[in-house]
């Protein structure tokens, strides 16, 4: 069954756009936690060049992409796989050119942060192959959106794991797993785009 999440019609054109500059020419895009699979629709259409990896973890999710696909029919968006995000030693796709992650890191653990890097570690072979995560971010000397700390307060309540994360800490652990950040991006709604790559 089709899920439909309103803010990836809203989001999508200026995140591809920013995507046509740091995705690879061609190769396999994983998609980490893919949601309702609309974002994968789009981004293979978008990108034909490439091979568009959907992923997530609920049944729900999964379902949703699949039927999203079979309603598109593109050749080069692949069936979905389930990632755990917090298990990289279970992930069934080894091999990548660039992993793409979208409003994953505030509403999963610390440990699902964590899993994402190493298990780029593991399939981002190439130097120069992109890790992106995309949504809200908490940077030093910024003053926050009021917007996102209202939103950061509300995830904590739901779950005290959650959180929106300073792009500090995520810079920190990027290094531990042989990435530096490579690109900053503002986008729309006081969110952004950061890039990291194997250093």
């Amino acid at each position: 069954m089709k899920k439909h999440a309103p803010a990836t019609e809203r989001n999508r054109k200026a995140i591809a756009d920013i995507l046509a500059k740091e995705l690879p020419s061609s190769g396999v895009v994983l998609e980490v936690a893919s949601g309702s699979g609309e974002h994968a629709v789009y981004f293979a259409e978008r990108f034909p060049q490439l091979d568009w990896q959907p992923s997530d973890f609920e049944k729900e999710a999964l379902a949703s992409i699949i039927a999203w696909q079979d309603d598109r029919e593109l050749s080069n968006l692949r069936f979905p796989t389930v990632i755990d995000a917090s298990k990289p030693a279970a992930w069934e796709v080894k091999n990548a050119d660039a992993i793409l992650c979208s409003n994953m890191v505030h509403i999963t653990s610390w440990q699902a942060t964590e899993g994402l890097f190493a298990g780029a570690a593991q399939i981002l072979g190439g130097k120069d192959l992109p890790l992106i995560l995309y949504g809200p971010f908490f940077e030093q000397g910024i003053e926050p959106a009021p917007s996102n700390l209202q939103f950061d307060a509300g995830l904590r309540d739901r779950n005290p794991s959650w959180g929106i994360r300073s792009a500090e800490e995520l810079d920190r652990l990027a290094l531990s797993h042989g990435f530096t950040r490579s690109a900053r991006h503002e986008m729309p709604a006081n969110n952004l785009m950061l890039v990291y790559r194997r250093s």
